[in-house]
C-alpha cells in the first residue's frame, strides 16, 4: 500500500469514528437515557444498524433478525488478519464467557470485511477456534458494503491485490447489539474483557427495567 494510499485510509477511519461519536451524542442530548449508568462517557445509542442479509459460517443465509435475537457483540474483521482481529474476537470471546458466568448469554458476532477470502468453510473453522458460539457471517461485496454502510464503519480492500496475504483497512470498534433496542454502545480495542462483561451486564439489566 502506497504512503497516500495508507494516509487516505487512516484520515477516513478517523473521520467516521468522529461520525460515530457525533451520532451518539446526538441520540442523547436533551432526552432520556435509561442506559446512562452503565456508559463510560456521555455517549451512546444512535442511528448504527440496520437489518441485513448475509451468509453464515454454515452457508445459510440469515437476516438480522436470525443473528441478533439475544444481547450480541458484532465486530467486523477478517480471518486472514495477523493480529488485530485475532486479539480483538478473542478478547470479545473473554468477555462472552465472563458473561456466561454470571448468568448472560451473549452472542459474539464477526462480520467479515473481506468476503473474497472469508467463504463460509474458511469462517467456520475459524470462528469454531475463538468461541463455539460466535456466529460468522460473509456475503458478496455488494452485500458486505451495505451492511458496513448500516453500521456506520470503514474499510478498505486492496483494489487487484497482486499478494494473496493483503491486509485490509478496517475500524475495530465492537458493537453491543439488544434486541428491542438495537445498538447500545461501542467499545474500543483499549476496553478489556472485564469492563466489557461489566457494562454488558449492565445494559442488558436496565433493558429490562
Amino acid at each position: 500500500m502506497s504512503v497516500s494510499t495508507k494516509s487516505y485510509a487512516i484520515a477516513a477511519a478517523s473521520v467516521a469514528v468522529i461520525g460515530l461519536v457525533a451520532i451518539y451524542a446526538v441520540s442523547i442530548n436533551g432526552t432520556g437515557d435509561r442506559f446512562e449508568q452503565c456508559r463510560n462517557g456521555a455517549v451512546g445509542g444512535g442511528s448504527v444498524g440496520g437489518p441485513f442479509t448475509l451468509t453464515d459460517e454454515n452457508g445459510r443465509r440469515v437476516t438480522d433478525k436470525d443473528v441478533l435475537a439475544g444481547p450480541s457483540l458484532v465486530y467486523f474483521g477478517y480471518t486472514f488478519c495477523p493480529d488485530i482481529c485475532p486479539a480483538d474476537t478473542a478478547r470479545n470471546a473473554e468477555a462472552v464467557d465472563a458473561l456466561e458466568e454470571k448468568g448472560y448469554e451473549v452472542t459474539p458476532v464477526m462480520i467479515s470485511v473481506d468476503p473474497a477470502r472469508d467463504t463460509p468453510e474458511v469462517l467456520k473453522e475459524w470462528t469454531d477456534y475463538i468461541h463455539p458460539r460466535m456466529i460468522g457471517l460473509t456475503g458478496s461485496p455488494e452485500e458486505i458494503a451495505a451492511v458496513a454502510k448500516e453500521y456506520r464503519t470503514y474499510y478498505k480492500v486492496p483494489e487487484n491485490p497482486t499478494d494473496e496475504f493483503y491486509i485490509v483497512d478496517h475500524m475495530t470498534q465492537t458493537y453491543l447489539m439488544l434486541p428491542g433496542y438495537g445498538f447500545v454502545e461501542f467499545f474500543t480495542r483499549d476496553t478489556t474483557p472485564e469492563d466489557i462483561a461489566d457494562r454488558t451486564a449492565c445494559f442488558i439489566e436496565a433493558a429490562r427495567e
